[in-house]
């Protein structure tokens, strides 16, 4: 049974100002420690559901986050960037289950830190004319490869957002939202606790359904995806690149040939943002 974590850092409980997400200070250090241990709860509720392999992604920043030394040691790493699937590398091993830990709300929104992908860069990314945050976008990507997203964790607003994305699946709140920095978190240990208990029912739920322990990769479908930018010249800079349609100062399109081509070209796309910051 095979399991793959992917843990970001604004949706973890206890987070809430830009400066527990950035490397160099030591609201950052707690902040990481923070990630890494719910990110750990949910490995350890993965292998007592009866889970046999378990990945960890860390899917914030530079994916240099999570602290090893503090993880199950029976769990697998993924870290570092540039990689091809992102947020969601550790698919390719065959995962049958996804879990989504201290993600957030997609830009625009009144989540905490809310935003999609790349702050700077992106205003809005929609699929098939549905706009999506980050768990829409890479869940998509996860269905592709065969797997079912089954737990998700974060504010109140990404769960309020995300559940009809994925009706089936368990959601544990971390917080509550007022502002985009602002809030009432509930305790770290306790929603530890409740991580790890959803991910062991999961996998038991999947287990005693008489699924498959992994998951086969689905045949892919064209995704035509629209993406709004922060100024307009942004667009300029996205526009360099030949098979973008401009529709409007800061509205492009274009078509992929799967999720997983468009989550590459919107990875790429965010990585050449930096040219202008």
């Amino acid at each position: 049974m095979k399991v793959l974590v992917s843990a970001d850092i604004e949706g973890v409980a206890g987070v809430f100002h830009p400066e527990q997400t950035r490397p160099g200070n030591g609201e950052y250090e707690a902040a990481r420690r923070w990630m890494t241990l719910e990110a750990n709860a949910a490995i350890e509720g993965a292998f007592a559901g009866g889970a046999t392999h378990v990945w960890v992604n860390d899917s914030h920043g530079g994916f240099r986050n999570l602290l090893p030394d503090l993880l199950d040691a029976r769990a697998q790493i993924v870290l570092g960037k540039p990689r091809t699937l992102g947020m969601m590398a550790g698919l390719e091993y065959g995962a049958a289950l996804v879990f989504m830990i201290g993600y957030h709300a997609m830009s625009q929104t009144r989540g905490i830190l809310a935003h999609t992908i790349n702050s700077f860069a992106f205003a809005r990314v929609a699929f098939n004319g549905v706009e999506l945050g980050e768990a829409g976008v890479y869940g998509a990507l996860a269905e592709e490869y065969g797997a079912r997203v089954a737990l998700l964790s974060g504010d109140d607003g990404f769960a309020e957002e995300t559940a009809p994305r994925f009706p089936h699946a368990r959601f544990v709140v971390t917080k509550s939202a007022t502002g985009h920095a602002s809030g009432v978190t509930q305790a770290p240990a306790s929603v530890r606790e409740a991580i790890a208990s959803a991910a062991c029912e999961v996998v038991q739920q999947h287990l005693a359904a008489g699924h498959a322990p992994h998951a086969t990769r689905t045949d892919a479908k064209p995704v035509d995806c629209e993406l709004r930018v922060q100024t307009s010249a942004l667009a300029d800079l996205f526009c360099q690149w030949p098979t973008l349609t401009r529709v409007d100062a800061v509205t492009l399109r274009f078509r992929a040939a799967s999720a997983e081509h468009a989550v590459r070209m919107l990875n790429c796309l965010s990585a050449m943002s930096f040219m202008l910051r």
